[in-house]
């Protein structure tokens, strides 16, 4: 059952999110923002021999940005690092069944979130130099049509 456009599992993952938190100390820490539309996701992780030990995810936005924190979160979860670093903006969107063109955004926010988080271990661990991060934009200016 589809409603406004949106899948039953974006309806499920908005209506009962999961990994919803904060992770006190966490490994890695990402935070990436929509300035148009004001949408804002955190992901914190906790990471035990190279994998997601645990991920929660705080986010202040519209449902498909909810939606979208809650199964990357779920995507993750005991993946190793180098896998979730694979974690599309599209795997996110199509693990959703879809999420309406206008909302596509919200996935990339998700991704991006991980990733940073991910990011933010390696260079607390020495994998990778803060200087050598460069912070993906391409959602920077996308359009968040209020629905």
């Amino acid at each position: 059952m589809k409603q406004i456009g949106y899948s039953e599992k974006v309806m499920e993952h908005f209506m009962n999110p999961r990994n919803v938190g904060v992770i006190e100390n966490p490994d890695g820490y990402g935070k990436v923002g929509n300035p148009v539309c004001g949408d804002l996701m955190e992901i914190f992780i906790k990471v035990l021999d190279d994998k997601i030990e645990d991920i929660k995810f705080r986010t202040f936005g519209c449902g498909s940005a909810i939606a979208v924190s809650s199964m990357i979160t779920e995507m993750a979860k005991g993946k190793s690092l180098d896998e979730a670093m694979k974690i599309s903006r599209k795997d996110v969107a199509d693990e959703l069944g879809g999420l309406p063109p206008q909302k596509m955004h919200c996935s990339n926010l998700g991704a991006d979130a991980l990733h940073e988080a991910i990011k933010s271990y390696w260079v607390k661990i020495g994998k990778l130099k803060q200087e050598d991060i460069t912070k993906d934009e391409s959602h920077e200016g996308d359009a968040c049509p209020a629905q």
